[in-house]
């Protein structure tokens, strides 16, 4: 498979581009403990030496570099190492040494790690497909507060895909997922109150005001159902009330 076509590549990118932007999701991968009597700063640096060699294309460079930061503890080198042995850029794609760095990202606490590493079971990609190990994984990662682990879990939990289906949760996964800025989330948790039902009590301007997020994000269809939601509490508001 080309490394273009890879739904994992477009993840690679988004976190050498954070790392190299400065604090932001990836500002956690700057905590992993360093192995013994290596300096975490010099960890650090040579991560984002890397990340400059791969932003110049020098990716033989960022390959070596990310590889020395990795063994020395840097979360994010592991990250974009696994990242790299997977997409075959710097040498030969290697899979099984993709995998064991993207899983020591993952278990040293990395979400985005831990988010990716669900996504390959999820989607079958390097790996068997395992939806119930890619719940797994996304829990960790939303339970951390990473925003598209959140939705992938609520997805799951609404198909009953890896788990039993329970759309309570679905519904809380949504909302947080939301709270995190997902227009896709927004407008889910937009249709949950518009209806009502699993937990959720009918409002339909909470779910005015979620259907206004996701249009404000570019959603056509967020923004037709905001349109139709306020000429219905409009009418709402003409209305006579009902006599008991």
């Amino acid at each position: 498979m080309s490394p273009f076509t890879n739904p994992l590549k477009a993840l690679a990118m988004l976190a050498l581009g954070l790392a190299a932007a400065g604090p932001g999701e990836f500002a956690l991968a700057q905590g992993a403990s360093p192995l013994a009597g290596v300096p975490q700063a010099a960890a650090d640096a040579e991560t984002q030496s890397a990340v400059a060699d791969y932003n110049a294309g020098a990716f033989e460079a960022a390959l070596k570099g990310f590889r020395h930061a990795a063994e020395h503890g840097s979360r994010l080198a592991q990250f974009d190492y696994a990242m790299m042995l997977l997409n075959g850029e710097g040498g030969p794609a290697n899979v099984d040494e993709g995998r064991k760095w993207l899983r020591k990202a993952a278990d040293a606490n990395m979400s985005h790690a831990q988010y990716v590493y669900g996504r390959m079971y999820d989607d079958g990609e390097f790996v068997a497909r395992d939806p119930a190990e890619a719940h797994r994984w996304f829990l960790k990662a939303a339970r951390q507060g990473h925003v598209q682990a959140q939705l992938s879990l609520a997805n799951q939990f609404l198909d009953g895909r890896g788990t039993p289906r329970d759309n309570q949760q679905a519904f809380y996964w949504y909302k947080k997922a939301a709270e995190g800025g997902d227009a896709t989330a927004q407008y889910v948790a937009g249709s949950f109150y518009e209806r009502g039902g699993d937990g959720v009590t009918r409002n339909l301007n909470i779910a005015r005001a979620y259907y206004a997020a996701a249009a404000a994000q570019g959603d056509p269809a967020a923004r037709l159902k905001f349109r139709e939601l306020s000429l219905e509490l409009q009418r709402e508001a003409k209305s006579p009330p009902k006599s008991n």
